[in-house]
């Protein structure tokens, strides 16, 4: 879904946000980012690579994660901001924090993605509000430290659209306009592969709420558990899941997501623009 953004172009196709962690111990890449010359040196790859918007974050919200303090995150994504945006990057925040939200923000971002849809900093709503800047409110249920024990559902994706109506609901009352909210049905949170199955098969159930949706499958464990290895179990590593990641951003952008959350953004980058060709081609 293509919805003005307030802030960001209208993209023509599904747009792919390149992923940058500056943290130590990210599931996928951690330590790799974690010097900030390093961090925007990667981030310019991404767009060099294709990605439409590059997203910095400083704590980890992988499984049994521990948070880290709000200074710490702030010495950490600070700088990188500073200097993509400088450099003429579209730049998304990472955070749960309203410090680090607001400081970003000021240092360039362009956009706020919240894991939490502004429920682990209740001062979140106000700077977003205040901003007007796009703001990502994904589904949540709770802590990285203990989310496992979250993922209890009746119907998830009727349950998730219910959560997440509800999120919006409290932010519009706190002063968030509608056309700032992006949804994101928060796959690996709380949920388990099932889970996000269900998800990914029914996000025309996101789309049909009139806003953006944000799809972040980007090499997460129900991927290593689909590619495991058939003699051993083993799961398929982090980072020999990119081209399932890329086949999962093709069926996001077919099913009308506005962008997909990747780390490796070339594969996703020639994907979508597949799909934005074969739907030009086709009837209209």
């Amino acid at each position: 879904m293509n919805n003005p953004l307030p802030g960001l172009p209208v993209f023509d196709r599904c747009a792919v946000m390149g992923v940058v962690n500056v943290t130590p111990d990210s599931f996928s890449d951690g330590g790799r980012w974690l010097d900030p010359h390093k961090a925007v040196a990667h981030g310019l790859d991404l767009v060099a690579r294709g990605a439409d918007l590059v997203d910095v974050g400083g704590e980890s919200t992988r499984p049994g994660s521990q948070r880290v303090t709000e200074e710490e995150e702030l010495r950490r994504v600070i700088p990188v901001v500073r200097e993509l945006a400088g450099a003429g990057v579209l730049v998304s925040v990472d955070t749960m924090r309203a410090a680090v939200a607001e400081q970003s923000l000021a240092a360039g971002a362009v956009l706020v993605n919240d894991v939490s849809g502004g429920l682990a900093d209740p001062a979140m709503a106000q700077v977003v509000a205040d901003s007007g800047a796009p703001f990502v409110v994904m589904h949540w249920r709770g802590q990285s430290a203990d989310m496992e024990q979250r993922a209890v559902y009746g119907d998830v994706v009727a349950d998730v659209v219910a959560e997440l109506t509800a999120r919006m609901e409290a932010l519009l009352a706190a002063g968030v306009k509608a056309e700032q909210l992006i949804l994101d049905p928060g796959l690996g949170f709380a949920k388990t592969a099932e889970h996000n199955w269900a998800l990914l098969g029914g996000l025309d159930a996101l789309t049909a709420l009139g806003h953006p949706v944000l799809v972040a499958a980007s090499r997460k464990r129900f991927l290593g558990t689909l590619l495991a290895d058939p003699q051993t179990g083993e799961l398929r590593p982090p980072r020999r899941r990119d081209d399932a990641t890329a086949a999962i951003s093709v069926l996001s952008a077919r099913a009308g997501a506005w962008a997909v959350r990747v780390h490796d953004v070339a594969g996703t980058a020639d994907a979508v623009r597949v799909v934005a060709a074969w739907r030009a081609a086709g009837p209209s």
